[in-house]
């Protein structure tokens, strides 16, 4: 490449030390030019009014605006950027919503090589997509998590009772709680530890927090 022909990357994350860091990596490719940085998603943005940039370096937990709030802003006013997560975390929901809502071409864990980052980069750059091994794995379970949800196909009321059993009431506090008879409370959880093929209230509380029927 020449030098009118540099991929123009922008780059946010709160901590300066991963900029400082990362930037460091990337001058060392003559390939790339490092055209913004930003320790927050509202100056990134302001940047990239006035910058022009081929890839989004992003950081996924910010204070203030997220990763995934900027993601899918950078997405609607510059569709022609291509946006690179990179987190300490690659909790398969997360990467999911960016995917889902955002578009975002890779997904890199922090820990992330020279090598790697750069070969990331530049596959993206190219019109591919990059995700480790690691945050394809997830992606999996994720899959695997809503898959099961679906199949357990708990009922409206069945949730309620779930919800209420997590507050730790009893047959009769439920039952009085909806308007319904003991024996109809009883019948509800024997149904819902089938579906849900778990066996107490300790690995029913468990299995609604995975599969987002209750808040973690």
């Amino acid at each position: 490449m020449n030098s009118t022909q540099k991929i123009r990357i922008a780059m946010v994350d709160d901590h300066q030390i991963v900029i400082d860091g990362i930037m460091a990596l990337l001058r060392e490719d003559g390939d790339l030019q490092i055209v913004a940085t930003a320790n927050t998603a509202e100056n990134i943005l302001r940047l990239l009014e006035q910058t022009e940039v081929d890839i989004l370096l992003t950081d996924v937990v910010m204070e203030g605006m997220g990763g995934q709030q900027l993601a899918r802003q950078v997405r609607n006013d510059y569709p022609a950027i291509k946006i690179i997560a990179l987190s300490m975390s690659g909790v398969g929901e997360i990467v999911e919503e960016m995917i889902n809502d955002a578009d975002i071409s890779g997904y890199l864990l922090k820990q992330t090589g020279k090598q790697e980052l750069l070969a990331a980069i530049k596959k993206v750059h190219g019109g591919g997509q990059y995700f480790q091994p690691q945050i394809l794995d997830e992606l999996a379970k994720q899959a695997n998590v809503r898959t099961e949800a679906e199949t357990a196909n708990l009922t409206i009321r069945e949730k309620e009772i779930i919800l209420l059993l997590e507050k730790n009431l009893s047959s009769k506090e439920i039952a009085s709680a909806l308007n319904i008879s003991v024996r109809t409370v009883e019948t509800h959880r024997k149904n819902i530890l089938k579906k849900t093929d778990t066996n107490n209230l300790l690995s029913l509380v468990k299995w609604a927090k995975t599969h987002k029927i209750i808040g973690g």
